[in-house]
């Protein structure tokens, strides 16, 4: 037992952040920020278990898609695909992919952007100066520039850099307000209040993000090869670990500030406005920090998978002409829905229904894949991760049930 734990202290001790960070990056944007700000406001800490469960559920299936791309040396798309052997269920599974990522991608990533600019207005006190419609053409400029000229592990360390910023502001801000630490625990009891189910599901939703499979098996396979596994398991659990632990001090910082105070709180920029009163604008500042990173981050995220996964699709593992395409199309159709101030209700739309059949489908390929003695040899699943993996499969298949009718109106 004693040898176990030293040997886990080691490990950690020679930890480098890696690849898992840009997952922790992408499932932490404004829609998270948000959805874990309404839960503390409206329930206190009652939902804190919703994202524990969350986050051990999403560590699972990123291993699953780890460990296929490293013992297979393909993307998730990639193997997906050449899993079918019908041509004609390879090309509806192909169109399934691209409808739901690349077009859902292009529609979020208004919102990405338009969460960054907000998180400088908090910083500001409220307003910029010199305006939105610069800040969301700079991240644009950046976002291009980074995914279409620079190197891959480039890419990865800006991420790594944002998310430790991300995190630290997050964290401070917790710490500033001094939550009630009794009332803190109670919340890591699995509960659901009275009128709470939906916000429940929407804070594990907002966690388990299908794109992040395909980039996180695309970033991985880029970096290491299957001797290397321990290592990329290890950065997946830690580095999604912590960003589990970010969205939980967001949900705690609103439960502690704000739940039963009466006020109406729509999105996290309410609640540093809130916060300047009562605990000054230091703790105004380190939201409004948070938001800013949590918006810049998921912009660079989103295309960035969208393009791994268009490459994949197209089999062009020697050219960067696919991977630019793709990313390109949701920096320049997220850039242009920012700076119209226009929200793609029909992008969104299709891309709440696609996802939500999109994500009990690729939970099976998972399985399929993770169990394909072929493909997987001794790295194939034993019983453990398989009953991991068919609970997992059931919630998931119940969470892309509630995307699918809440977006044709028969679930609130």
């Amino acid at each position: 037992m004693g040898e176990a734990i030293a040997s886990k202290t080691m490990k950690l001790a020679r930890y480098r952040p890696g690849p898992g960070m840009m997952v922790s990056a992408a499932f932490i944007g404004p829609g998270t920020v948000t959805a874990c700000t309404l839960a503390g406001a409206n329930f206190g800490f009652a939902l804190l278990w919703a994202l524990v469960f969350a986050t051990i559920t999403t560590i699972v299936l990123q291993s699953f898609a780890i460990r296929i791309a490293l013992v297979t040396r393909l993307g998730l798309a990639e193997a997906m695909l050449k899993s079918v052997d019908s041509p004609v269920i390879r090309a509806l599974a192909a169109l399934l992919l691209i409808s739901a990522l690349v077009l859902g991608n292009a529609a979020y990533e208004a919102g990405n952007m338009s969460g960054a600019a907000l998180g400088l207005e908090a910083v500001y006190g409220g307003f910029l100066p010199f305006g939105s419609p610069p800040v969301i053409i700079a991240i644009a400029l950046f976002a291009s520039t980074m995914l279409i000229f620079s190197k891959p592990r480039w890419v990865e360390n800006v991420l790594i850099a944002l998310v430790l910023l991300m995190s630290a502001a997050f964290i401070l801000t917790f710490l500033l307000i001094r939550p009630d630490f009794g009332d803190l625990l109670a919340g890591f009891v699995p509960s659901i209040p009275d009128g709470g189910l939906m916000t429940a599901i929407a804070l594990i939703g907002t966690t388990i993000v299908p794109y992040n499979l395909f980039l996180h098996a695309g970033s991985v396979r880029n970096r290491w090869d299957k001797a290397h596994l321990p290592e990329a398991q290890l950065d997946n659990t830690v580095s999604i670990g912590i960003g589990g632990l970010v969205s939980m001090t967001i949900l705690a910082t609103a439960a502690a500030s704000l739940f039963g105070s009466g006020k109406t709180i729509e999105n996290a920029v309410d609640m540093a406005q809130q916060l300047t009163p009562l605990f000054g604008n230091m703790a105004t500042a380190t939201l409004g920090a948070g938001l800013f990173a949590a918006g810049l981050t998921s912009a660079l995220t989103a295309p960035l998978a969208t393009g791994y996964i268009v490459q994949e699709i197209f089999n062009a593992p020697a050219s960067r002409w696919p991977f630019r395409i793709g990313a390109l199309i949701v920096i320049l159709s997220g850039t242009f829905a920012a700076l119209l101030g226009y929200r793609p209700v029909e992008l969104i739309f299709v891309a709440q229904i696609a996802n939500g059949l999109l994500l009990p489908i690729i939970a099976i390929f998972l399985l399929r894949l993770a169990n394909s003695s072929k493909l997987l040899g001794t790295y194939a699943n034993g019983l453990k991760a398989n009953i991991l993996g068919v609970v997992i499969l059931l919630i998931t298949t119940t969470l892309g049930f509630r995307l699918i009718a809440r977006a044709l109106g028969f679930w609130p």
